[in-house]
């Protein structure tokens, strides 16, 4: 069987920034991909959603870069840039041609090292604004757009880390001050919580002594706080928990979740093929089932959070047609997830297929491949992760995915979650 072979090797800077390089050049273009050990996890109670808000301040402008300055400059040259908040992390990442990667790398060490000097209210107030809008038009005024705010009241107790949204409460980013958003740029946003990577077309020597030149300099943070809250979870929810919706929405729509091993787990991949199976592609049992056959529903999707803390979630819906049944919807759903204990050989090997096919495709792109050499540096100090992966999936057997339906997908650690649209009123 062939096996993946990304490239890299690995340095670490005396300010405690890690550092990988995966030459490729056959392309020329170059990926810098920044992840920051700091996600909505890392939020005590009464700052959430700094993690979040901290995306947006970091493109605000620094001690040499004007104001919005880092997407003209990237975007003039030919680049795309851009950023996201997880749970677990933040990760920032520019893709320009080969021979403007200096630029690329003094403008990610810049906001890592003098953002704050930039820093003031007014741009404070700004993202705070930008983010309260982002808010109201995907979570409070968009169809079903609350789900993930429940669902994760559901499965993870108050005082869990992943208990709150990665956009956080509104609440809380009124009441944060200047001195607490440059408290927190201090704590998490220094070299020794952050994974510094460069993919594609660049001379080895060279991309040394410009990340030498540019992030050298930037002073080491202290240690880093414990994860706030109580991480440790039980396996299962125990219980059916419920939550249903009467909402301005479409089409019905059941969620359910169940909590799975986390990301760091030996059976996580395990999960993942069940992921598969269930829900990737056409012929997925559920899109076979209940969209095809069955026709219950009009669409089907799954997922699966790769997370670390205490215990991860997978998560699948159908959304029905007008006028459907949610109970009879419910009940197809739960059919056919409950029938992965009788999954056959030939299900898991198409399912382990769908999911090395998704992964090699993806590491054809530079940016897709800096970001998974990133992830696995900062989550498990193993880059080299990367090229085992499909090990971890052709290893899941069918006893394994069976066993996994019986013990982590039955009604002891289930999480439905329900949307009916509102009826119309007669005028």
């Amino acid at each position: 069987m062939s096996r993946l072979h990304v490239p890299f090797e690995r340095h670490r800077l005396a300010n405690g920034l890690k550092v990988v390089l995966s030459p490729d050049r056959t392309v020329p273009i170059v990926a810098v991909n920044l992840w920051y050990g700091v996600g909505s996890r890392n939020e005590p109670t009464g700052k959430t959603g700094f993690a979040h808000l901290f995306e947006h301040m970091m493109f605000q402008g620094s001690a040499h870069v004007p104001k919005n300055k880092h997407f003209e400059l990237i975007e003039r040259v030919g680049g795309t840039l851009n950023a996201t908040t997880w749970f677990d992390r933040t990760n920032y990442f520019d893709t320009v041609p080969s021979h403007h990667l200096e630029l690329a790398l003094w403008l990610e060490s810049d906001r890592m090292g003098w953002m704050l000097p930039a820093m003031d209210q007014a741009k404070l107030d700004n993202q705070r604004d930008v983010v309260k809008n982002e808010k109201r038009q995907r979570y409070d005024n968009q169809p079903y757009g609350d789900w993930d705010e429940r669902l994760q009241a559901m499965m993870y107790p108050p005082e869990h880390p992943y208990h709150h949204t990665v956009i956080g409460s509104m609440e809380d980013l009124e009441a944060a001050t200047l001195q607490d958003v440059e408290r927190f740029f201090t704590t998490f946003y220094v070299p020794n919580n952050a994974v510094l990577t460069v993919a594609g077309d660049f001379d080895r020597d060279q991309a040394l002594a410009l990340i030498g030149r540019y992030f050298g300099e930037i002073q080491s943070g202290g240690a880093l706080p414990p994860i706030p809250g109580t991480i440790d979870l039980p396996a299962k929810l125990g219980a059916t928990v419920r939550d249903h919706v009467v909402a301005d929405v479409p089409l019905p729509r059941v969620i359910m979740a169940f909590r799975t091993p986390p990301f760091s787990a030996d059976d996580f991949a395990t999960a993942e093929v069940a992921r598969a199976l269930l829900g990737m592609g056409r012929a997925s049992r559920l899109y076979r089932a209940l969209v095809r056959e069955r026709r219950v529903a009009k669409s089907v999707v799954t997922y699966i959070y790769p997370l670390l803390t205490g215990g991860s979630t997978l998560l699948t819906w159908a959304t029905g047609y007008p006028g459907a049944d949610l109970d009879a919807l419910e009940q197809a759903l739960s059919e056919e997830i409950e029938g992965l204990a009788d999954a056959d050989q030939a299900e898991v090997d198409r399912a382990i297929a769908l999911a090395e096919t998704d992964l090699v495709s993806s590491l054809e792109r530079v940016a897709t491949r800096a970001d998974l050499l990133s992830m696995f540096e900062l989550y498990f100090d193993d880059p080299g992760r990367v090229n085992s992966e499909l090990d971890r999936l052709r290893a899941v057997t069918v006893d394994q995915v069976r066993a996994f339906a019986r013990e982590r997908m039955g009604a002891d650690n289930r999480a439905v979650l329900t949307y009916e649209p509102r009826a119309e009123v007669a005028s």
